[in-house]
């Protein structure tokens, strides 16, 4: 089975490029989504969250994201540390969850992709970064200007994600579905 991954900055539209595979029938494993599962559910991973991060990681048993994200987008080594704790875990599960499907092909949306280690094409979802900050703050009503600015500025740059991309989905207007259709077409042919 080929294995495909989404990719792109927060804000980008890799959700919305994920949802159109979904609709032509291609299961999709959300990365962020599973993260989240895993970071609010799994007892070794909120250990190793606590001993990282201290207690104040989780509030009443509840992830305290915005305490978190002040403390990793400020150190890039701890955002490190982090990432070290939920990959591992977020990739064990995606393998489980790859060998339950039959389709020709899965998409794995993920915000990083450091590497195409794991999958076999990946989709680079690039929108601009004044379209990801409106996007982002309307979407994620806490966040400020500044915060967001912070995390694009900690995200891969787009030079990085191109030279990984192996296809191009500009998300900037509403001409995605024609995009996704002909990179459907070029994966089924595989």
């Amino acid at each position: 089975m080929i294995k495909v991954g989404i990719t792109g900055g927060i804000g980008s539209g890799k959700s919305t490029v994920a949802r159109i595979f979904e609709v032509l029938g291609i299961p999709v494993f959300h990365a962020d989504d599973e993260a989240k599962r895993l970071i609010k559910n799994d007892n070794k991973l909120k250990t190793g969250i606590v001993k990282l991060l201290g207690e104040e990681a989780y509030v009443n048993g509840e992830y305290n994201r915005n305490y978190v994200a002040s403390k990793v987008f400020n150190d890039s080594d701890l955002l490190h540390r982090l990432n070290s704790l939920v990959h591992p875990a977020v990739a064990m599960h995606f393998e489980s969850w790859v060998k339950s499907k039959t389709t020709p092909y899965i998409i794995k949306e993920a915000a990083i992709a450091k590497s195409k280690s794991g999958i076999d094409h990946l989709i680079y979802v690039h929108a601009s970064r004044e379209k990801r900050v409106e996007r982002t703050l309307k979407r994620d009503n806490f966040r400020t200007i500044e915060a967001v600015l912070k995390i694009i500025e900690n995200q891969q740059n787009e030079a990085d994600f191109r030279a990984l991309a192996d296809f191009v989905v500009v998300n900037e207007s509403d001409l995605l579905i024609p995009q996704v259709l002909e990179i459907h077409k070029k994966l089924i042919s595989f």
